[in-house]
């Protein structure tokens, strides 16, 4: 596989942006240009202030969207995006391994660097995260207090799920003794019989082995291997920064 993407570029360039930064001085501009909540909240009674722009500056936004518009198609021409994938027959051999090796550090990354988190399924967290354990809102608008724990814990499980994926050898330890086993030839009812006599062979354990396989405990961790790709297929979407 090889994958060469350009990094993501606001060839946009808005209307009122230029607006926003020709009328700097005003308290409306400066709203507009501040991409920070926090300062915009008033340190005097602590609540939220946001001037609207008059309203002629919508007026002159549509003005100048054709200036806009002609700004992005130039710079889109002289640096185009570039977006090539060129996959080889090995990497579908085994698709869902090539796949997590790419999908494993990228959810690591959003989960350390992620500015937000989006509404989530109480059914799909422990009880203890569900929207009923969370303090009460101040306002209903408000996303609870355990909104952002609840897409931490989603994002921890999906995660977990691609780690496993990467390892070959995850069930090794639910393993543990030495193996001792003989292929014996057998009949069709499954007796032993002479060599030459047999239509099959069945595996049988030897006096020597003590091979255990916990296979209650390699059950649970495949339960939540599946329970964190459900959850990446359910909020797929929602796997933005």
């Amino acid at each position: 596989m090889f994958v060469y993407k350009s990094r993501p570029r606001n060839h946009w360039i808005s209307p009122y942006v230029f607006l926003d930064y020709l009328f700097f001085w005003t308290e409306w501009s400066k709203c507009s240009r501040n991409r920070s909540l926090q300062a915009a909240i008033d340190e005097a009674d602590g609540k939220y202030k946001y001037v609207e722009p008059p309203d002629w500056v919508e007026r002159w936004a549509d003005r100048l969207s054709p200036i806009s518009q002609a700004l992005q198609w130039f710079l889109d021409l002289i640096h185009p995006r570039i977006n090539y994938v060129k996959i080889h027959a090995s990497d579908t051999w085994s698709m869902d391994h090539t796949l997590a090796d790419i999908i494993l550090p990228m959810l690591k990354q959003l989960r350390e660097t992620k500015h937000g988190a989006p509404f989530t399924d109480d059914e799909d967290v422990p009880e203890y995260l569900r929207s009923h354990m969370a303090q009460p809102k101040e306002n209903e608008w408000d996303t609870d207090s355990l909104h952002y724990m609840r897409w931490d814990w989603i994002l921890d499980e999906m995660i977990f799920a691609f780690e496993m994926k990467c390892k070959d050898d995850w069930q090794d330890e639910f393993h543990s003794g030495k193996h001792d086993v003989k292929w014996v030839p057998v009949d069709k009812d499954g007796n032993e019989v002479a060599k030459g006599e047999h239509r099959f062979y069945e595996m049988r354990k030897g006096p020597n082995d003590t091979h255990v396989y916990d296979a209650e405990g390699a059950q649970k961790v495949q339960t939540r291997i599946t329970n964190g790709f459900r959850l990446f297929g359910k909020y797929y979407e929602n796997l933005w920064d």
